[in-house]
């Protein structure tokens, strides 16, 4: 509280205090207790203030006489919350069962048991012993039955059970009553068995609590969407799915790249061309930059041909240096597409432009420079080193950054970051 707030607080008491004892004054009341002969005379006021006082020190009689006794218990309560700090620091320090131990000590005051015996389930877990951590959760369930159920659920599904998490936590879903670690855990397990329209109830709640955080829901949301767009069984299905979902998922460029990659597979490659070119117009992504290359033999030119506009406001992006290296493979232009490939791999390596500049050289009648480009490609996509291969030893390829004028939707330039 403020200053100002105490010193108005306190003329308030003041004038309180004056007006009743002009009240008082006036009038103080008069009291007579008879008890066998004897007369007590007092006044009102005298009278009620000698209650307060003998209530005062009946309290702290009381308080006196019972502070033995409950030394006990604050000093079980004092040594639970230390159990409490300490097994948790335990758990995160990765001491396992020390902190099970400590965690299953702290649960035995009544106000902790509750939160020290999830805990200790999951200490339990970590340390390998699955079987005792679902015993501490059958009676952390007796004091915290939700949160039990979430951390159940966690462990069945990081038991390779997602189908019996999924059946834990139906119930709540049906009803919407899920935590959103509850909604989290659903969305995880539904995915793990192949149900994404089940995954699909979890995204509208937890985008309403927030609790997830906006980077975490929108890599779930992802995810969530991009297998519920590869569950469409056929054309026809998977057209009318995408039309249905609302446009901000349609937006996302995981989605996009799900529909166009599914699209492609059952024929529908003009209707996938669309989808990523509309995203592309709308931002730039190299994540559909490079499924728009991939897309198989269909219509090539004409992607060939809008790919190589993009290079005029996107010359560095090595992901469409690549996807233009891979669809000039694909109609056969090799002295074409190695230009693209090259500057790809001198700007950041991928084991994809190594996977293309292989079949370049395999085309070119080249198999030793072939080979070396796959065992490159190989050993980028297991985490290793290329090797860079003989002719380009002696080479310098040209990969500074090309300055391009960018301007926002109001036509303004934009300054380099």
């Amino acid at each position: 509280m403020t200053p100002w707030r105490w010193i108005v607080g306190l003329m308030l008491v003041a004038v309180l205090a004056a007006f009743g004892w002009h009240w008082v004054a006036q009038d103080p009341g008069y009291v007579l207790v008879h008890w066998r002969g004897t007369n007590v005379q007092m006044t009102l006021v005298t009278l009620v203030v000698m209650l307060v006082v003998a209530w005062a020190l009946v309290t702290a009689l009381v308080a006196l006489i019972r502070w033995p006794f409950g030394a006990f218990t604050r000093r079980q309560r004092r040594q639970s919350r230390r159990r409490f700090a300490e097994g948790l620091v335990s758990l995160v320090e990765g001491r396992h069962a020390e902190a099970e131990r400590d965690l299953n000590r702290a649960a035995r005051y009544p106000s902790l048991r509750g939160p020290a015996l999830l805990a200790a389930a999951e200490a339990a877990e970590r340390h390998g012993e699955r079987t005792r951590a679902l015993e501490t959760l059958d009676a952390a369930a007796q004091e915290t039955p939700r949160a039990a159920r979430v951390l159940r659920a966690r462990l069945l599904r990081r038991g390779d059970k997602p189908a019996d998490a999924v059946t834990l936590l139906a119930p709540e879903a049906g009803s919407a009553a899920l935590t959103p670690a509850g909604w989290v855990e659903f969305a995880e397990a539904s995915l793990d068995v192949g149900d994404a329209r089940g995954a699909m109830r979890a995204l509208e709640p937890l985008q309403k609590s927030g609790e997830l955080g906006a980077r975490a829901y929108a890599e779930l949301e992802s995810r969530v969407i991009a297998a519920y767009i590869a569950s469409a069984p056929d054309g026809a299905s998977l057209a009318s799915l995408w039309s249905q979902l609302p446009k901000g998922q349609r937006r996302l460029p995981a989605a996009v790249d799900a529909y166009a990659r599914h699209a492609a597979r059952h024929g529908q490659t003009m209707a996938a061309m669309d989808e990523i070119e509309t995203a592309l117009r709308r931002e730039w992504s190299p994540t559909l930059v490079t499924a728009y290359g991939a897309m198989g033999a269909e219509d090539i030119e004409q992607r060939l041909r809008r790919a190589e506009a993009w290079v005029d406001t996107h010359p560095n992006d090595a992901a469409l240096l690549t996807a233009l290296g891979r669809m000039c493979v694909r109609v056969r232009l090799w002295g074409k597409a190695r230009p693209y490939l090259e500057r790809a791999l001198a700007i950041a390596p991928s084991a994809d432009a190594w996977e293309a500049l292989g079949d370049v050289y395999l085309g070119e009648q080249q198999p030793e420079l072939a080979q070396r480009c796959y065992r490159n490609a190989l050993a980028l996509s297991r985490g290793g080193v290329a090797e860079a291969l003989p002719e380009h030893r002696g080479r310098r390829i040209d990969t500074r950054v090309t300055a391009v004028e960018e301007r926002d939707q109001h036509g303004v330039p934009r300054l380099s970051p």
